[in-house]
């Protein structure tokens, strides 16, 4: 049976834990159960072991912030060059995406367009219709994001595979086998929806409309296929 690490990088907030449970719960519950997943804390200082020990990562979102250099967050960006260096299987969303990005070179900061949040279209490229990740889904396809940081530039040497019409870097892919992508296929429609509420005061204050929002929130089931083909790619490397 394959092993994968689900690296947590931060828990969501209270309310929604209460109703819907953790991110780690929803990445476990998107994988394949032929996978042997084990959940490790890195923000309570959790030592993911050596990189030999996993045929795959997994790393989630945060409600934490990728500048701000957390000693917890450098650390795993630097285990993470290293799972890059070794050609695991990695898959980093949101905040994983993120600090991928960060732990290979590129930068990382506040959107200058402000918050993304709610459903949204992400387009895949030329190169995303080619990927071994990412091809296989539609050209277009609706996606759940939140977000307020975002990769502002890509490292060297990666490949740009997908955009919003908010955010230059939906996804991208290092190497044969390390993917971001700041989207959530982990996110049902009803999370979704609960985020937007949680999120309204701070919505209203930028001017946004959390109704619309809500109202705008549909299922995304291809984005949520991305996780059991990642499952297939790590299954089928083992």
């Amino acid at each position: 049976m394959s092993r994968v690490v689900i690296l947590k990088t931060g828990q969501s907030y209270p309310a929604i834990i209460e109703q819907f449970s953790d991110f780690e719960d929803w990445f476990i519950a998107g994988l394949s159960p032929e996978l042997e997943l084990t959940v490790i804390n890195v923000t309570e200082d959790q030592d993911p072991g050596q990189i030999e020990d996993w045929d795959g990562i997994v790393v989630t979102g945060s409600p934490a912030m990728v500048s701000e250099r957390a000693p917890w967050s450098e650390r795993t960006a630097r285990w993470l060059a290293q799972a890059v260096a070794q050609d695991k299987p990695v898959l980093g969303v949101c905040y994983g995406h993120q600090l991928l990005a960060h732990a290979l070179g590129g930068e990382v900061g506040y959107h200058p367009g402000g918050r993304e949040s709610g459903t949204f279209e992400v387009r895949l490229n030329e190169a995303g219709e080619a990927d071994p990740l990412l091809g296989s889904l539609p050209r277009a396809f609706p996606a759940q994001l939140t977000h307020l940081q975002s990769v502002l530039s890509l490292p060297a040497g990666a490949t740009l595979l997908a955009s919003s019409d908010h955010e230059p870097h939906q996804a991208f892919r290092v190497g044969d086998r390390a993917w971001g992508v700041q989207f959530h296929p982990e996110f049902t429609a009803p999370v979704m929806r609960a985020y937007l509420g949680v999120q309204a005061p701070a919505l209203a204050s930028e001017g946004l409309s959390p109704q619309a929002l809500i109202d705008g929130v549909i299922d995304t089931p291809e984005a949520a296929s991305l996780l059991q083909r990642f499952s297939a790619l790590v299954q089928g490397l083992h």
